[in-house]
């Protein structure tokens, strides 16, 4: 089972040295603990009147006005790079907080006063085990990621798309849907997911971007939770199909397509992320070196997992590996660097 809230891990010197080389280090305003002093709130309800997990929180009239430039600031650094003379006709129109999850993020909504069109982004406790998996999605996956940390500060724009549990609710069974797209997108998501070890994809942690196309309609399915990047002890957690969330996509995959396609979209997706990393290499290579020398999951979970990828793949190559980072570098490269392990012996172990 997932462990319900996992130990948050620090942003080490050696990851704030990587952070700051590559971009993501920002002066932004550490706000996260000023958020924490709301003095109200109410159950936040979505477009349709449905309760959500969300709550909108209220500040003290001078606590407002202290936050306000502060969280219009964040959001110039992170959109248009702290430009501030583009940023005076922003508002902060709400401030939700969410107490699940271990980042417990509050999301902040930006109104510009000229066209009434909203934005969101997230403001979150700094976890080193987060920022990992926003870097590895950045340079792993298809999607490009924008966020800024300084401090126990994370910023996080804001990653469209419909619901993983909303879609598969209420567009999934919609006739003029491409199941076959859609089966064939969920194979590449949960591919690149088990290499990079990116755990807990359950429905409610990714979204669906559906974006129409010349003759048909695209899908793209985006993690938005990374708390759980390299962090599980069982190889399962890893593999979104496995999780019961997911039931109804995972039995439209296997119903759509036989095992030669979907081990088929499991080697391009493979292909496709060989590709990036060798674009990226020196990037990857540096993240990989640090998160090697990190302690980012108890000893027993590395134990577990190194054993549960050996027995899945029918290999010892991870045997020597002592920490979570080894063990993720070591996948990634066997994966991305290995043709001859069988996809059907995967899911078999696996099972």
């Amino acid at each position: 089972m997932i462990s319900r809230r996992k130990a948050l891990y620090p942003v080490s010197a050696s990851l704030g040295q990587y952070l700051y080389h590559f971009g993501r280090y920002s002066e932004i305003p550490l706000v996260y603990d000023d958020l924490l002093r709301f003095n109200g709130s109410v159950p936040y309800e979505d477009p349709s009147g449905k309760e959500t997990l969300w709550l909108t929180v209220m500040y003290p009239q001078e606590a407002m006005r202290e936050l306000r430039p502060r969280l219009t600031r964040i959001y110039a650094e992170l959109k248009i790079g702290g430009d501030t003379t583009h940023h005076e006709h922003l508002i902060v129109d709400r401030i939700d907080f969410g107490e699940f999850g271990n980042s417990r993020p509050f999301r902040i909504r930006i109104t510009n006063q000229y066209n009434d069109n909203s934005d969101y982004y997230y403001v979150k406790n700094a976890d080193a085990s987060r920022i990992y998996g926003l870097e590895l999605e950045h340079i792993l996956s298809p999607n490009r990621i924008n966020y800024l940390a300084r401090g126990n500060t994370l910023i996080e724009e804001h990653i469209a798309g419909l619901p993983g549990d909303v879609f598969a609710d209420d567009y999934l069974a919609k006739p003029d849907v491409n199941r076959v797209r859609i089966a064939k997108e969920f194979v590449k998501f949960n591919e690149r997911c088990f290499i990079r070890l990116l755990g807990d994809m359950r429905s409610v942690n990714y979204v669906v971007d559906v974006t129409p196309d010349f003759e048909e309609v695209q899908y793209r399915v985006r993690p938005i939770d990374f708390d759980q990047q390299s962090y599980e002890r069982r190889g399962k957690i890893y593999m979104a199909y496995h999780f019961d969330s997911n039931k109804d996509v995972t039995r439209l995959s296997f119903r759509e397509m036989n095992r030669k396609t979907i081990a088929q979209y499991a080697e391009e997706e493979r292909t496709q992320m060989a590709r990036r990393a060798q674009a990226e290499k020196n990037r990857l290579q540096a993240l990989l070196n640090i998160m090697a020398r990190e302690q980012l999951a108890p000893p027993e979970h590395v134990i577990q997992l190194r054993e549960d990828l050996g027995r899945i793949h029918g290999t010892k190559e991870f045997e020597s590996c002592i920490t979570m980072g080894e063990l993720t570098d070591a996948h990634i490269k066997f994966m991305l660097g290995s043709r001859q392990f069988s996809y059907a012996r995967r899911v078999r172990e696996a099972n």
